[in-house]
C-alpha cells in the first residue's frame, strides 16, 4: 500500500526574487490565485507570506494576511493553510558598530511575530528554531531560546500546529528540547530546511543523520533550494518524509525554463508517483498531523 505524501507549495517567501522571475506573486490576489491553483495541481499544504504590495518586499501586515486567506477560503479548493510566523526576526548589523541596526533590519519579540496567527488561527504556523547567519554580509536571523519556548506556548495555547523550520543540527536539537518540555503538542511536525546559506548544506548524508535524530513519532518534511529543490522531493520520500516545493525555494522548472508554482507542484506529484507513493489530500493531511480545524482561541 502506497503511503500518503504531504506536499506543500511554498508561495511566495520574503527573498529578493520578484525581480527574478514574473511568476512570483506580490499582491494578495496573486498570492491567493497562486495558492488556489497550487492546491487545484495538487498540493496538500499552502505555505503562505505576503508582501508589501508596493514595494515587493516581504511584511507583517495583519491585513494582507487576512486577505489572502479570505480569497482562499473563498475558493472551491480547500487546502491546509500554513501562514509564515518567521518575519520579524531579521537583525542587519554594522560590522564596525555592532550595537548599530542598519536599513533591512526588522526584529520584534516572538509574540509580535504571531499577530496574524492570533487573529487568523491557521492550521499551521511556522517557528524558525534558532538565530542563524543568513547568507553573506552582515545579517543574521534570531531567534532565542527564550522567544522559541515563549511562542511555541503561546501556539500551543491556539490550537495551531507548529511547523518547527530547522536551518541546521543545533536548532533540531533545540527542537527535540521543545518537544521533551511538551511545548508541542503530538506529533510535532518538522522542515528539514537545507542549502540556506549558511545553515545545513543539501547534502543526502546530513539529511539521513538529522533524520535519525527525530524523535518517535514526529511528522517531517525537507526541502532544498534552486536547482536541488526537485531531486530533493525523491530524497524527502525515499528516506521516509514529506516534501516542499514551490517559488520560495526555486524559480525553474528546469535549467533556463522558469516555473509556476502550479508547475512545481505538478513536477513533485509525478516524482511521488513514480516512487510509488501518493500525494495526500488536504484531508489526509489533517489526519496525518492531528490538525485542528477550528482552533480555539485561548
Amino acid at each position: 500500500m502506497s503511503r500518503k505524501i504531504i506536499l506543500t507549495c511554498a508561495l511566495t517567501g520574503a527573498g529578493d526574487t520578484t525581480s527574478k522571475s514574473e511568476h512570483v506573486p506580490v499582491t494578495p490576489d496573486q498570492i491567493a490565485a497562486d495558492a488556489i491553483a497550487a492546491a487545484r495541481a495538487g498540493a496538500s499544504v499552502v505555505h503562505i507570506h505576503v508582501r508589501d504590495e508596493a514595494t515587493g518586499r516581504g511584511s507583517r501586515d495583519v491585513a494582507l494576511y487576512r486577505e489572502v486567506v479570505r480569497l482562499v477560503g473563498e475558493s472551491d479548493v480547500d487546502p491546509v493553510i500554513n501562514l509564515t510566523a518567521g518575519m520579524g526576526g531579521d537583525l542587519v548589523v554594522d560590522p564596525s558598530e555592532p550595537t548599530r541596526r542598519l536599513e533591512g533590519t526588522d526584529l520584534v519579540s516572538g509574540l509580535d511575530r504571531l499577530l496574524h496567527v492570533e487573529e487568523l488561527l491557521p492550521e499551521i504556523c511556522t517557528i524558525d528554531c534558532g538565530s542563524l547567519n543568513f547568507g553573506e554580509g552582515s545579517q543574521i536571523y534570531v531567534s532565542t531560546p527564550d522567544m522559541l519556548r515563549e511562542g511555541a506556548s503561546r501556539i500551543k495555547e491556539l490550537g495551531v500546529k507548529p511547523e518547527m523550520e530547522i536551518f541546521d543540527t543545533g536548532q533540531l536539537w533545540f527542537a527535540n528540547v521543545m518537544v521533551a518540555e511538551g511545548l508541542i503538542a503530538p506529533p510535532p511536525m518538522y522542515q528539514l530546511c537545507m542549502g540556506i546559506p549558511y545553515g545545513a548544506p543539501a547534502n543526502p548524508g546530513l539529511l539521513d543523520a538529522m533524520v535519525h535524530m527525530l524523535p518517535e513519532g514526529a511528522e517531517w518534511t525537507s526541502f532544498a533550494i534552486g536547482r536541488d529543490q526537485l531531486r530533493w522531493v525523491a530524497q524527502s520520500v525515499l528516506l521516509g518524509g514529506h516534501v516542499r516545493v514551490g517559488l520560495e525555494d526555486n524559480l525553474y522548472l528546469r535549467k533556463g525554463i522558469k516555473a509556476t508554482n502550479a508547475q512545481l507542484v505538478e513536477e513533485a506529484g509525478r516524482i511521488i508517483d513514480s516512487l510509488g507513493e501518493a500525494v495526500a489530500t488536504p484531508d489526509e493531511a489533517r489526519d496525518i498531523l492531528q490538525l485542528d480545524r477550528k482552533a480555539p482561541t485561548a
